[in-house]
């Protein structure tokens, strides 16, 4: 399986993010996911085969079953490359690289909105940890009693900050009104908590748990909009439902298992990372296989 690491296109670069490059494609974007991986804000030396076509085509998956819940960017997934013709002007045009088809969408622009909007349906993570201080995570109290992983008594919004170097902060409610507005911050998240509560349903009826998840949205002419990725095992924690079990930590379908064995290496988490083996690449391309492979119910794609 081949490796895509860096799209390389003759178009304006608009984001050359951790695990996607983004280039201006006329009034659009072409979002093309790669197959890097990142752990601790650090991208890894050696990519994930298959990845960037797991988390392009299940976006496009969730994208499709949530637009009733919530308009997003989606304008075209590419899977034929010609169709990139219709958004560039003959004198533009080039040709197209293959690896486009299946791991790159054409989407709306809009003006990002800067919070990171996290949902938990269970006590995992980062909140586990502010759970046992405080009885509480990002500012919204839980009740006393909760063990690790446990699922809580219903699913709460528990966003951060969206920082462009380092480390996202906690926030609160209060801060998010602050930064956004009543009205805003409560649509966001309204939309949240609906859009994860549909695919907690999706996913428990096929076997997997969605522990939690992140989504990002913009706005276009004070319409909110849902972008960037949806329910992937990038944005969001899977586990195998019949391995559950409370009060421990749980196997997953996500890159977990990657920080752990980058963790366990004695690594800082400061650049360069450590190269990973060739076991923890292969099992890890079958942990993104196999999560696209349950949640749709269909093959991969191939291109």
């Amino acid at each position: 399986m081949e490796v895509l690491l860096k799209a390389d296109l003759p178009l304006p670069l608009f984001i050359h993010g951790k695990v996607r490059d983004i280039y201006e494609l006329g009034d659009h974007l072409l979002i093309v996911a790669t197959d890097r991986i990142s752990v601790f804000d650090v991208v890894l030396p050696d990519g994930i085969p298959d990845k960037g076509l797991v988390l392009n085509q299940l976006s496009a998956y969730w994208f499709n079953e949530t637009r009733g819940l919530a308009t997003n960017h989606v304008i075209e997934v590419v899977e034929d490359v010609g169709c990139l013709d219709a958004y560039l002007p003959e004198k533009d045009r080039f040709q197209y690289p293959a690896y486009l088809a299946g791991r790159s969408m054409v989407v709306r622009k809009v003006k990002l909105i800067p919070v990171e909007c996290v949902v938990r349906g269970y006590l995992a993570g980062t909140g586990w940890l502010q759970y046992q201080e405080s009885r509480s995570v990002c500012g919204v109290p839980l009740p006393d009693g909760l063990r690790e992983s446990e699922e809580l008594p219903e699913p709460i919004f528990t966003p951060t900050t969206k920082a462009e170097a380092g480390h996202d902060m906690p926030m609160s409610m209060d801060d998010v009104k602050g930064q956004l507005g009543e009205a805003l911050a409560e649509g966001l998240k309204d939309s949240c908590i609906s859009i994860y509560s549909f695919a907690r349903e999706r996913a428990r009826d096929r076997g997997i748990i969605i522990a939690d998840t992140k989504f990002e949205f913009g706005l276009d002419n004070g319409e909110l909009i849902l972008i960037d990725e949806l329910l992937t095992p990038d944005s969001s924690r899977f586990w195998p439902a019949d391995q559950y079990q409370v009060g421990r930590s749980q196997p997953s379908y996500d890159k977990q298992p990657v920080r752990d064995w980058t963790e366990a290496t004695g690594w800082d988490k400061s650049p360069p990372a450590p190269m990973l083996t060739q076991e923890v690449i292969d099992s890890t391309t079958q942990r993104y296989r196999e999560a696209y492979e349950r949640l749709t119910g269909q093959k991969l794609g191939e291109y």
